[in-house]
Parts: C-alpha cells; structure tokens; sequence
C-alpha cells in the first residue's frame, strides 16, 4: 500500500511543543501532536473503493493487513507525525472556549491527481484536547457517519468523505440518551477523507486568546493550500477569502434545504471553513416535511438547530468567524457587506432550488407565492417530504383538478393518513394545483422533459433515519450486509433504482418513536 504523503498543516504552523498527551489547554500553537489508540482486535466493517481510488489505493489495497492496521490506529504511517487540531467553538449559541479534535486524529495528508487529502481517524483515543472523555467511538454512530458522508456526495451536498469504518474489538461505555443509564457498546472508528478539516472555530480560537500571529499563519495558510483564486495579499485577500467562504458555506446549506437534511449540532466548531458538511452526529433526515424538527436530543427544548433555522445559525456563525477574522483587517464594512448579500443571496439562490424542484423555469419571484403556499400545505398533514417531490414528477399539466382528489394520483403516497385529504386541506391543495398547473401550462418543457430535470434534484432515496438504524440493529449482530445493501443503493439517488423500491417508503410506524429514528444524542 502505497500513498504519496505530503503533509503541510504539521509542517508549516506552529506546533504545541509539548508532547505528552495530557489534557490541557493549549497556547500559541495550531495543534498537538498525538498518537492512535490501538485497538484490541480490529476488523474491517466496510471500506469506499471510490474514496480509495481518490487517494490512490485500489481494491487490493483494502484487502491488505497495512491497510486495517493504518486505518484502524494500530500503525501509524512512516515518515509522518499524526495530531489533533486545536479549535474553539460557540456550542448552542455560547462561547465554550478550547475544543480541539478531542476523538479526531490526522494521520497525513496525501496528494493525489493534483489533489490534496487529509486522512482523519474518528474514534482513534485520547487527545490532549478530549477533557474529561475517552477519545472513542461506538459503532452506531461510525455506521451513521460513513453512510451519511458517501450518501451527501452522491446526492451532490458538499461534504466529507468515508474511507472505512472498522470495528476496534474493544467496548466503549456511552449513556446514549444522556439518562443515567450507561453502558457497554461495540467500539469502532472511521477514515474521514477531506482536503482538510479546518473550521470556524480554528480561528475563532486564536482570536479569543488574541493570538495574531498565529491567526495570520492560519489564515495564510488555508489561503494558500486551499483558495489558489485568491492572488491578491493582505487586506485584500483576508476580505477575499471571508467572501468566498460564505459563498461556499450558502451553497451547503441550501443543498441542505433541497434534500431535507438536518445537521443537528450547526456550532461554529462543527462549520468546515471549505464549506462541506462536517461532524455527522445527531444528523437526521425530514421524514414528515416540518420545519421546526431537530433530530437533537440536546436541541429538544431550544430546536436552535431545526430545519427551518439552519440558514440563519449559518449566517450567525459566519458573523462570528467575521469577528475572528476582523483583526487581520481591521475595518468593518467589508465583512458587513458579506454579510448583509448573505441573506439576499440565499433567498435568490433558495428561490432557484424550489424552482428546480417544482420543474419551473427560472422566473423573478413570480414563483414566490405558489412556494410559499406549497409549504403552507405540506404542514396541514403530515408529509413526507422526499416522497412528495419525487413523484410530484409524475403530475401532467393535463390533468383534470378534480374535487375528490383523484388528480393526486401517485403523489397521494406521500400522505401518512391520506383520510386527511378532505375538507379544507384538500381545498388548499386543489388551489395550490390549480396554480400549479397554470405555471406549468406556462413553461416550454414537456411532461417528460420536466420530469426529466425534477429527477435531477428530487432524490428518491436518502439515508433515512429508520434506515440506518435497521442497519446499525443488524451490525450489532455481526451481520454488516444492510450497512452494504444501503452503501449501494445510495450512490445512485436519483436513480429508479426498482430493485431497491422497498426503501422508497414513508417511515414505519415502528420509528415513529424509537430511539435512532426519531430523536438522536451528540453521544458517541
């Protein structure tokens, strides 16, 4: 096995000169060095051949004792000093001070194809920033991190990677629900691949300690490596990169939006400064569309975090890595400029997301009231929001809207109690397909060529809650071949994909409530 290391973040900022991997807080420095656990007996679960392939190892690559031994934590790499980055973090809106990579550790950085990697263990043990936990992690959480990473790539949502994901042989003591009731779970750990793991909170912790040296390092740094656009120096090019993070960071959440994925735990430590989804813990996904769920635990009481909200945590974390940024620049108006074509941005590029989703053409704003009306109505009864939009391809603009609802046809699926559909939630809806249809009426594109193009943005299958749980059920088991069927089966999404019909269905009754499918806990 061979990967053509190329470290940079360890080699070219300032190290924290202590070595001993003792809890503490760390000063004047970008990271510490630090050491994989190594595990009792580890076994590889699942591996990505196309996320090897990326970093230039093949399917025989996989198969190797080098390769459990690396991406387990039991060999660390030659020629390579593996650590843990050294961050800060506003957690459900307060300042929480150092974090750090408390269960994450770098092991190099490979460049491939002109391409930049870094490999991150999740899970490996302890670092100096893991304060008073273990560094570990359990299986059902690992499952739901490599799933969920390779599911948002191929659904087009900028994100991190998944390598592999390998049992460690040993047992991890977690209180999944936070209730008192802990106990023993399978340990696991999993390869994240990303150009690199940089967040917010990477600057806003150098700022808090008015750290400008290294602050100005960082900085440079990231723009160097990571935003080569950038020629300008400076001022110029700190106002420049600002502007092009919130960019990118827009671009995710409206992503989010489309597909109807819920993050959970939006903190500034959890935002990557390269705009792709990071930190896949108490994520979930709308089963009946609704915009104040949160699949956070934690989050119950505040639904800071809920789906309807994200947009504005996005646009308040982005505020908070302006403050941390302002002292390399030191004037105001650039960063509120950026700020303020946030909120604009996002509602012209929001607007174009529903448009592609609907299948209408592009128009100005003139489709803002049948949006605002379609979500109106997708809150009268509960519905699911991937199925709705799926087959809401399958309306023809000459259908005939109908008083009993017949005109529904497939998209009646959608509805978890389809005896709703009377009274006044079946007239909102006859008013919204009579506007429907008139838009559509409206536009050049065929039935078939509107379908076509809603296929395109309105997935069929997504990495469900239920799912993943069903999956999680039967590794715990040792029986790993749903954590496979799933893998398959999401890296075509927009797919028909009929082999794999039985996943495009509403939530069982059964998950309603249980625990991984409904409500989830940072715990892992």
């Amino acid at each position: 096995m061979k990967l053509n290391i190329k470290d940079t973040f360890n080699k070219e900022l300032p190290a924290d000169p202590i070595r001993e991997n003792t809890r503490r807080q760390v000063f004047d420095a970008a990271f510490s060095y630090a050491t994989p656990r190594k595990p009792g007996r580890p076994k590889l679960v699942h591996a990505s051949e196309e996320v090897a392939k990326m970093i230039g190892l093949d399917s025989e690559d996989i198969k190797s004792e080098e390769f459990l031994k690396v991406f387990s934590g039991n060999k660390v790499l030659e020629n390579t000093d593996p650590y843990a980055m050294c961050y800060g973090g506003h957690q459900f809106g307060n300042w929480a001070g150092q974090l750090g990579d408390g269960r994450a550790i770098n092991l190099a950085e490979v460049v491939y194809e002109d391409q930049r990697w870094a490999l991150q263990l999740k899970g490996a043990g302890e670092t100096p920033y893991s304060r008073t936990a273990d560094g570990l992690a359990v299986l059902r959480s690992s499952i739901r991190e490599h799933l969920c990473s390779e599911a948002m790539f191929h659904l087009g949502v900028p994100t991190t990677r998944s390598l592999s994901l390998m049992l460690t042989g040993d047992q991890v003591m977690r209180d999944m629900l936070y209730d008192g009731n802990a106990d023993y779970e399978k340990g696991a750990v999993v390869c994240r691949v990303s150009p690199s793991f940089i967040r917010f909170g990477n600057f806003q912790i150098l700022a808090a300690r008015k750290d400008l040296k290294t602050l100005t390092e960082l900085t440079d740094y990231t723009i160097r490596h990571f935003f080569p656009k950038i020629k300008s120096t400076g001022k110029e090019s700190y106002i420049e990169f600002f502007n092009e993070v919130v960019d990118r960071t827009l671009e995710m959440i409206v992503h989010w939006q489309r597909v109807g994925f819920v993050h959970g735990v939006m903190n500034t430590d959890n935002l990557s400064i390269l705009g792709l989804t990071i930190d896949y813990g108490p994520y979930g996904w709308l089963e009946g569309y609704d915009v104040d769920w949160t699949p956070n635990t934690t989050d119950r009481g505040q639904k800071r975090y809920r789906f309807g909200n994200q947009p504005r945590v996005a646009l308040w974390n982005l505020m908070h890595l302006a403050n941390a940024i302002y002292p390399l620049v030191d004037e105001a108006p650039p960063f509120k400029n950026a700020l303020d074509n946030f909120q604009k941005e996002y509602d012209k590029k929001y607007l174009e997301m529903m448009q592609a989703k609907l299948g209408l053409e592009k128009r100005e704003n003139v489709d803002q009231i049948l949006i605002n009306q379609l979500q109106e109505n997708l809150l009268l009864t509960e519905t699911d929001m991937t199925i709705f939009f799926r087959n809401l391809a399958d309306f023809k603009k000459e259908i005939m809207i109908d008083s009993e609802g017949e005109f529904l046809g497939s998209i009646k699926n959608a509805f978890y109690q389809p005896k709703d559909l009377k009274g006044k939630v079946l007239e909102a809806w006859i008013d919204w397909f009579i506007n429907y249809k008139e838009k559509l009426s409206n536009d050049s594109l065929s039935n078939e060529e509107r379908k076509a193009k809603m296929n395109e943005v309105n997935p069929k299958y997504v990495l469900r809650n239920y799912m993943a749980q069903l999956a999680i059920d039967a590794a715990d088991k040792d029986d790993f071949s749903i954590v496979n069927e799933i893998f398959e089966m999401l890296k075509n999404p927009y797919d028909e994909q009929i082999e794999n019909e039985k996943w495009f269905v509403k939530r069982p009754e059964w998950a309603r409530h249980k625990v991984g499918c409904s409500m989830l806990s940072c715990s892992s």
